[in-house]
């Protein structure tokens, strides 16, 4: 595979020339971008590929939502569904996709919606009877049209965006000068014992500009397991457990029950899988009843109605450091973008 990825350089170098020249071309407003009167903080990545971002928007919902009200804005990936809408009690993933429907079932008094255009969709926003104070768009940071006020660009520690190359060579979704537009930098998925000495050493590498601030954040997993009920971590320790994942990403969940001493079989998809009628029933087949099903929260949204015993670890960010920091940021970019518009 890396063989194959190294010969496609050439397709690297002409990748990102394209994504440079549609740069080129909004930066000096050739190609229009929109900016609009309801605060919008942009959450995305350089890399394709989970680096936390799913977390990161909960993170901001929870900082935000008691004091505003809250807009959650994304494309809805791999949805069974086109044009704008929004979250209801008629929608399920199939429809909104999965992260969206996930901040629909986690969290009451939020707006969830979705638009491939999110220029549409934030029209579409601020024409509601009750609009939102705050508008957060997951997964934005290469979707130009409109102009965040505030972008979070999110690299992941085992895979810093400046170790990496352009598609299909590497990961990388267009040039590592893209981070430039970013006022912030999160760090995700770092050790929990990060050192401030290796903080300073992954900033320096990172070489911010003057604008811009670098923060260290790490996965906290929970000690309960969520489903229909609520189990104790420790209670499933000598069950026999079946692991269900369909993220890019799974290696810290499985390190985290490595660590933890629990046996299991994983059965591994792809990120934003859509489980087909003949892989859940062979997941029936593996189960028995001495079995725990065990998932991410992202699949849990997908497939909770068609198996039982289910359940998924919750997991939320975690700053290492300067959390009070971060959170004055975005609070006092709300808060003087709330009073100008």
């Amino acid at each position: 595979m890396k063989l194959l990825r190294n010969l496609l350089y050439p397709f690297s170098l002409l990748y990102g020339l394209i994504t440079m020249l549609r740069n080129y071309l909004y930066e000096n407003a050739i190609f229009e971008s929109n900016q609009f009167d309801t605060p919008t903080i942009v959450v995305g990545n350089l890399s394709a590929g989970g680096t936390g971002k799913t977390p990161q928007i909960e993170y901001l919902i929870r900082l935000l939502k008691d004091d505003y009200k809250v807009a959650v804005l994304s494309r809805g990936y791999k949805r069974k569904s086109e044009g704008f809408i929004l979250a209801d009690k008629t929608v399920n993933a199939e429809i909104i996709g999965d992260e969206p429907f996930q901040y629909f079932k986690k969290f009451d008094n939020i707006i969830v919606s979705v638009d491939a255009d999110r220029s549409n969709a934030i029209e579409q926003l601020e024409h509601l009877k009750n609009p939102p104070e705050i508008i957060l768009l997951d997964d934005a940071f290469q979707h130009r049209k409109v102009k965040g006020g505030l972008n979070i660009l999110l690299t992941d520690y085992n895979n810093l965006y400046i170790n990496d190359a352009m598609l299909p060579t590497g990961n990388l979704r267009e040039s590592k000068s893209g981070a430039k537009r970013a006022q912030i930098i999160v760090v995700t998925k770092c050790p929990a014992n990060l050192s401030e000495k290796e903080q300073i050493k992954i900033t320096r590498r990172l070489r911010p500009s003057i604008y811009q601030k670098v923060f260290f954040t790490t996965i906290e997993y929970k000690n309960m397991l969520k489903g229909e009920n609520s189990i104790d971590f420790d209670d499933i320790k000598n069950k026999e457990i079946i692991l269900i994942t369909g993220i890019a990403n799974p290696k810290p969940l499985l390190s985290y029950l490595d660590v933890n001493g629990f046996k299991y079989k994983h059965l591994k998809y792809k990120d934003h899988h859509i489980f087909s009628e003949r892989e859940i029933a062979e997941i029936k087949r593996l189960q028995s009843k001495k079995s725990i099903l065990l998932t991410t929260e992202k699949d849990y949204v997908r497939i909770f109605d068609t198996l039982e015993n289910l359940y998924y670890l919750p997991i939320e960010t975690k700053f290492i450091s300067r959390k009070n920091d971060f959170d004055n940021i975005i609070k006092k970019y709300v808060e003087q973008s709330s009073r100008n518009s």
